[in-house]
């Protein structure tokens, strides 16, 4: 699953990288913990990375590479920390954790103690005593952390393998990072990183902090509760430029109250001094609006295309010998003027390719009301049965509006029980288009059999 708070990051690091015409987005697998990495993660990474844009093609791509494979410098860090005086073994404790366990606050006991390793004895930073550790941040700008809040903390395990409060410095240096932009979440690691870069003699990255990203509620998204990964929104059939678009307002807008925007465009106007602190509220149904608006800006048979993954084996309800690629093409500009989102083109679209409608119980009921179900899909059954009619859409709403009229009902409540007759649902795409794509002997064999189950009901 790739977070779209990950998502955002991604967006906003690939922004900067691609304004220097050397810039570099580094995409580091972070696998030192075996347990919370699969091959399987990383594709996944990968694929929602290029769904965004985000892939090899672009020279301003970089990796993947994985932490664990560098794990040889990370040793020799520690190390080098250790001879330099920069940090301390203590004796095992029966836990290898970056802090103390039950919030305690580790009590440096073993500072002074001159113990060399041994296995079971973790290595910890000797953190200052005194004064504070000023981290630059282009968001936030200047945060003091006080050095006596700072423990000593942990950054190699008993068994000599180093945590990620280490890792993550070391290739950061080794790779010549210059800006971590990263979530918000991050802050509180910050003090103790740039700690390590200045022990290891280096200048610490720009930092940025992005804001959280919350709910409606104002509550930060949360995969227990929330849905947040841009995998699902892709399945749904949200757009991934749509998505790219939308994600970068998250926290940043371009000005002049534009929104709908191509990532080409925002790119060059992207600064992380313009990033808002504030929490960043992710309003599904303004993605959406902008899905649509997406969605109608393409092209017909790029549509067309684009709803291909809906319409085929184990997505589509109807058998795909059934599919009639003509008639969905004709009918495309219609429903794309409707949809919100791609998922959404089979309810608008299954009537077309079902044997019969679908069975909705809640629209039945509303559209066949006594007086009105059998009465006018008796007479749109007899109108349509005229030859003479030219099976078109106009011709086929006159002569629908002319049989309402008979029975005293306007287009409106005329049209109700026929539609869902023929399409099994109280809404779609326009009526009369879709009678003429179903053609005359589909019509009034659906008409009959909507007869026959009023029939059945009133036995």
């Amino acid at each position: 699953m790739f977070h779209v708070g990950g998502a955002r990051s991604a967006l906003f690091n690939w922004a900067l990288a691609r304004q220097q015409p050397e810039g570099t987005f580094v995409l580091r697998i972070e696998d030192t913990d075996a347990a919370r990495n699969r091959p399987e993660w990383t594709e996944g990474i990968l694929r929602a990375l290029s769904a965004l844009g985000i892939n090899e093609e672009d020279p301003h791509f970089e990796g993947p590479y994985f932490q664990s494979q560098m794990a040889d410098n990370h040793r020799e860090l520690c190390e080098r920390l250790f001879k330099e005086g920069r940090a301390y073994y203590e004796e095992a404790r029966g836990v290898e954790a970056d802090d103390a366990p039950s919030g305690a606050r580790y009590d440096r006991r073993h500072r002074d103690a001159g113990l060399e390793w041994a296995p079971g004895r973790a290595l910890r930073f000797r953190s200052p005593d005194e004064g504070v550790t000023l981290v630059r941040d282009r968001i936030r700008g200047d945060v003091e952390f006080p050095n006596s809040a700072i423990e000593d903390f942990v950054i190699a395990r008993g068994d000599g393998s180093p945590l990620f409060v280490l890792a993550n410095v070391a290739d950061d240096i080794s790779q010549g990072i210059t800006h971590v932009v990263r979530g918000e979440e991050h802050l509180s690691n910050t003090p103790k990183q740039q700690l390590i870069w200045e022990a290891l003699g280096h200048t610490p990255p720009v930092w940025a902090h992005l804001p959280v990203i919350v709910n409606e509620k104002r509550q930060k998204l949360s995969k227990r509760r929330d849905k947040v990964s841009l995998e699902m929104y892709l399945e749904e059939g949200y757009l991934p430029e749509a998505m790219v678009n939308y994600l970068m307002l998250l926290g940043w807008a371009p000005g002049d109250n534009r929104e709908i925007m191509p990532f080409a465009e925002m790119e060059p106007l992207f600064r992380l001094e313009d990033v808002n602190s504030a929490s960043a509220f992710f309003d599904e149904k303004k993605l959406r609006a902008f899905n649509g608006e997406y969605i109608r800006a393409l092209g017909v048979s790029e549509f067309v295309e684009r709803c291909a993954p809906w319409l085929g084996p184990g997505k589509a309800p109807w058998p795909a010998a059934d599919f009639d690629a003509a008639v969905f093409e004709a009918v495309a500009p219609l429903a794309q003027s409707r949809i919100a989102v791609l998922g959404e083109i089979v309810p608008n679209v299954d009537f077309l390719f079902l044997d019969k409608p679908v069975e909705d119980e809640q629209s039945w009921n509303k559209a066949m009301k006594p007086g009105v179900g059998e009465e006018m899909l008796t007479a749109a059954l007899e109108r349509f049965a005229d030859q003479g009619l030219a099976w078109e859409a106009a011709e086929l709403k006159t002569a629908l509006e002319e049989a309402g009229a008979g029975l005293g009902l306007k287009l409106g409540k005329a049209q109700a029980p026929v539609r869902v007759a023929v399409t099994g649902r109280t809404v779609g795409l326009p009526l009369f288009e879709s009678l003429e794509l179903l053609g005359r002997g589909r019509v009034q064999e659906r008409l009959r059999a909507a007869l026959a189950r009023l029939a059945a009901a009133g036995a």
